[in-house]
């Protein structure tokens, strides 16, 4: 069933998404742009910021991929509206499509066919967590572009490759394809015990803040360290090369089983549109 006022909701969330950046991706891009030593980087920080600019004039999307849209749902499980909240969603999505407007995106598997309104097969994504005796729900959303995407992969290791394996994974990964990306990118890493889990925690790692560190201090060190060695490889703004590629690099981990140990890679690009918002069951 759609709920009118919870659809409202988040086409204002897509919308506020689509056309501003959060305030943490946006102080992380200022800061390497004021940092950036080579003028070709300076260049195209600037062409970022004039990006910028030109979107919350027009409110306009930021790029004209507006992306797969991704919700991550933190749902109490008194929250009374649980039954129309998938339905409110694709609502949104459709009336979001027209309204913004988005590009779109979805096109159905095997037929080929872009359904014209962001609604498909699973689409948008939605990932559901249940809160037990809780009665809000939180929305989290992304707006999931192509080029990101490219980047994507998971991968179980063999049992002595290691954490060393991990970070090659990611290495290659990123120096391959991570120009197609549009960098600097937010980097995340999901270590666990199958490939499935380890791509699912890379995505929930990439949706974290800048500056966020996971709280295990092996896991914090290997953050650190990483990002170093990539911002060291010297993709830059835009694939132009430059003094740093990456805002951040987060990782979430679970765990796996004693012989085999598995990694998977999420990236988002500069213009990484994620927001989310808690709505009281009270309040609708």
């Amino acid at each position: 069933m759609i709920n009118e006022k919870l659809t409202e909701i988040i086409v204002d969330l897509i919308h506020d998404t689509a056309v501003n950046l959060p305030a943490d991706v946006l102080d992380g891009l200022e800061g390497m742009a004021r940092r950036e030593a080579m003028p070709l980087g300076r260049e195209m920080y600037s062409c970022i910021f004039d990006n910028l600019k030109r979107a919350k004039e027009l409110n306009c999307p930021i790029c004209q991929d507006t992306g797969v849209l991704q919700f991550f749902l933190k749902a109490g499980t008194r929250f009374p509206y649980l039954d129309d909240v998938e339905d409110s969603i694709k609502q949104a999505a459709r009336i979001s499509t027209k309204k913004i407007p988005l590009r779109p995106n979805a096109v159905e598997s095997f037929d080929e066919r872009n359904t014209g309104d962001n609604v498909g097969s699973r689409s948008p994504w939605i990932e559901w967590e249940m809160i037990p005796g809780s009665e809000d729900l939180n929305i989290g959303f992304y707006m999931a572009g192509g080029g990101c995407a490219l980047t994507g992969r998971a991968k179980v290791l063999m049992p002595l490759e290691g954490y060393e394996g991990a970070v090659k994974f990611v290495f290659d990964a990123i120096t391959e394809w991570g120009v197609n990306a549009c960098p600097p990118l937010i980097v995340g890493v999901g270590i666990g015990a199958c490939a499935p889990s380890a791509a699912a925690l890379s995505k929930k790692a990439m949706l974290r803040p800048i500056g966020s560190h996971n709280p295990n201090p092996k896991a914090r060190d290997m953050e650190e360290r990483m990002k170093k060695g990539l911002n060291d490889i010297g993709i830059g703004a835009l694939g132009m090369s430059g003094t740093e590629s990456v805002q951040c690099v987060n990782i979430e981990y679970a765990a796996h089983h004693p012989a085999t140990l598995a990694v998977g890679l999420s990236v988002s690009c500069w213009a990484t549109r994620r927001k989310s918002i808690t709505i009281k069951g009270s309040g609708l």
